[in-house]
């Protein structure tokens, strides 16, 4: 499906290490696979729905984007064997089973199902007697952790006291359990990373592994992100701050990115991973790339805890450092993922910056939080996936829901794909992803 490494599209001179993807997976209310995921965005359909996972009851918000029938036991379509130097050698045939489920948090149980799949898509499993693990790692973002797991273990705590509490409720919890349970399970030993950093972890993450593999400190990372709090306190503390839609009438269509009755948010859960790998490793082993990682850059707003800085000009230094690193100009971008959350401000301040740095003519932007809702610390990490394969099969995923386009947005002449994927070839892409706390990252992937 992907033809074998080609020659870097772009020559940025600061480094001769290029770093290519090599590998996807992703769990997400689109679908439990990245395959799966990718056709039901494509067909603009929705993976939003009312709550079935705690009872909301008594909440102004009855919905979220929940992965839905996720199985942590589910066998492996083939077993992978990534010690094969171990005597004997243990295939890994699942991600878990019932009893290491216990062990760690849903969040963990998402990353290493989609860090399975981004492995086993990769082929390095074939190639592993010849590798090296310590020049292989992982860096999987996590926004908040395991907070349905802090809830239910408090209130074990308040009905049967202290000898109730779980001795496996701190690896429940702490946000970098993901990246730990993909390195014990595919014996990675390089870098150990979980960057937590709001809405932006996932792309930090991916940034961060990025610069690693270009620095010489591996050769091959798995980075993403992943985030499971579709619960009471999620739900309930986000909906306190008025962030989230309350179109309880209508989950599928709350999610509305530039629409102009937007009304906030929606939450949602999932993981995403890639496996990004240096291009001359990539090339000698005979992989399939999907796309370059051609750029990458952060900056901070420096404005205010929550509302993005005016004009979006601490993301747009983002995308400026990201065009820059990638050897590019912003006239060559065909086509944005932005972070079009469905908030207010956050939209048309982001569009606005958006607009002063592509060729609104030539250029398409969505938001496919539209139908995944804000996977928060795995945001970034999807949208990453979405850019790298609408270079690959020259598909744009639409924005849906967008009933009657915000005047503001209208007036800045973007195309942000309403409604209807669009065919089209796309030789650069770029991926927003902006945090409380005004942290900002952009991506910028290449065809190869």
């Amino acid at each position: 499906m992907n033809s074998p490494a080609g020659s870097p599209s772009h020559s940025p001179s600061k480094t001769a290490r290029r770093v290519v993807v090599t590998g996807i997976g992703v769990v997400s209310p689109l679908g439990l696979t990245a395959g799966e995921t990718w056709k039901n965005a494509l067909e603009g359909r929705s993976g939003i729905a009312k709550i079935t996972l705690f009872d909301p009851t008594g909440c102004s918000v009855l919905f979220a984007g929940e992965v839905k029938g996720f199985d942590f036991t589910k066998p492996l379509p083939a077993p992978l064997n990534p010690r094969p130097r171990a005597e004997p050698a243990e295939p890994v045939t699942a991600a878990g089973n019932s009893k290491d489920a216990r062990k760690v948090g849903r969040f963990s149980h998402l990353a290493q199902v989609a860090s399975l799949e981004a492995y086993a898509d990769s082929g390095l499993d074939a190639h592993r007697a010849t590798l090296d693990p310590t020049r292989l790692g992982v860096n999987i973002g996590v926004g908040m952790g395991g907070l349905p797991e802090i809830e239910a273990v408090y209130d074990d705590f308040l009905a049967k006291g202290y000898k109730r509490i779980t001795p496996f409720f701190i690896t429940q919890s702490i946000p970098n359990l993901a990246s730990g349970m993909v390195s014990i399970q595919l014996d990675l030993k390089g870098p150990n990373l979980c960057n937590t950093t709001a809405c932006t972890s996932s792309a930090h993450s991916i940034g961060e592994a990025l610069w690693q593999i270009r620095r010489g400190d591996a050769d091959v990372m798995l980075a993403g992100g992943s985030e499971a709090v579709v619960c009471k306190l999620g739900i309930g503390g986000f909906a306190s701050m008025r962030a989230l839609s309350t179109r309880n009438d209508s989950p599928e269509t709350a999610s509305r990115p530039y629409d102009r009755d937007r009304d906030g948010f929606v939450l949602g859960e999932g993981a995403a991973v890639l496996v990004l790998e240096e291009y001359e490793h990539a090339k000698k082993r005979g992989a399939k790339i999907y796309a370059e990682v051609a750029g990458y850059g952060i900056s901070a707003d420096a404005y205010h805890i929550t509302s993005p800085a005016e004009g979006g000009e601490g993301g747009g230094r983002a995308m400026d450092a990201a065009l820059k690193d990638a050897g590019i100009t912003g006239f060559e971008v065909d086509y944005v993922n932005a972070h079009g959350t469905s908030t207010p401000a956050g939209d048309s301040e982001e569009a606005f910056a958006i607009s002063k740095r592509i060729d609104v003519k030539k250029a398409h932007v969505s938001s496919t939080k539209s139908m995944t809702g804000h996977l928060l610390g795995a945001a970034g990490a999807i949208e990453a996936v979405f850019s790298v394969l609408a270079i690959r099969d020259g598909k744009i995923p639409p924005t849906m829901n967008v009933e009657n386009l915000d005047p503001a947005c209208a007036a800045l002449g973007i195309d942000f794909t309403l409604g209807k994927a669009v065919s089209k070839p796309v030789r650069y892409a770029m991926s927003n992803s902006f945090g409380f706390g005004g942290s900002n990252a952009s991506l910028v992937f290449g065809k190869v």
